[in-house]
């Protein structure tokens, strides 16, 4: 059967804004970002993706896509579009002018876990329809903030209509299924390391350790 290795990045370069608790790791330099990108651009079986909508999407990532005829999905928080440090409109139109997808990554990076119905709908719903305001296109795919969901929050994304959901769980994909597992690109990657996850198969063991938490996010 198979498989697609999604690789996630969030941000690149030097932060312009104030960082969440723990989100420093997710931020890799320039150099580390062109390296493990002109991997990437020569590995078949490869989807990338861009969550937070932080203002490096469109400065930096972008013209790194474009010059090596990559395409991404890009997940912005709603809430921060346009904001200091954050992609804005403009950044996000051109992301959709050059091919790239976009889609919904909450209202404001929390998770969808544990939120009253109205909450969830904030999440889901609102920020969906401000993201294809901004964006000037339809969003129908979601990445999951912080890696968290549940049962719930997929039956109500399902139920929503969107297309696809990313999650945080590091391991590989089918190409068709709706629920998306993804590698997220820390500090500590390098070319050698995304590498290494992409080409050298999960030891049985491992694998059944990364189904068995799926499954437990799945049904709790």
């Amino acid at each position: 059967m198979q498989r697609q290795a999604n690789i996630c990045f969030h941000g690149i370069g030097t932060p312009n804004r104030e960082l969440e608790p723990g989100e420093r790791r997710y931020w890799i330099a320039t150099d580390q970002f062109e390296q493990i990108v002109e991997y990437l651009a020569e590995t078949p079986n490869i989807q990338l993706s861009f969550d937070d909508g932080n203002a490096s999407d469109a400065t930096i990532a972008l013209p790194a896509l474009t010059a090596r005829g990559l395409r991404a999905a890009f997940f912005p928080v709603a809430s921060r579009i346009g904001r200091t440090g954050s992609i804005d409109r403009d950044g996000l139109r051109a992301l959709v002018q050059h091919g790239m997808d976009v889609g919904s990554h909450g209202m404001h990076h929390q998770s969808w876990r544990r939120l009253t119905a109205a909450e969830l709908d904030e999440e889901l719903v609102r920020a969906r329809a401000v993201i294809a305001e901004e964006s000037g296109v339809t969003v129908d795919t979601a990445a999951c903030p912080l890696g968290e969901y549940d049962r719930r929050v997929l039956a109500r994304l399902r139920k929503l209509g969107y297309s696809r959901v990313f999650t945080s769980d590091r391991c590989a994909a089918r190409p068709a299924s709706w629920l998306q597992p993804r590698y997220s690109v820390t500090e500590d990657d390098s070319a050698a390391t995304i590498r290494a996850a992409v080409e050298q198969p999960s030891r049985a063991a491992e694998a059944a350790v990364s189904a068995g938490k799926r499954l437990v996010k799945r049904w709790r």
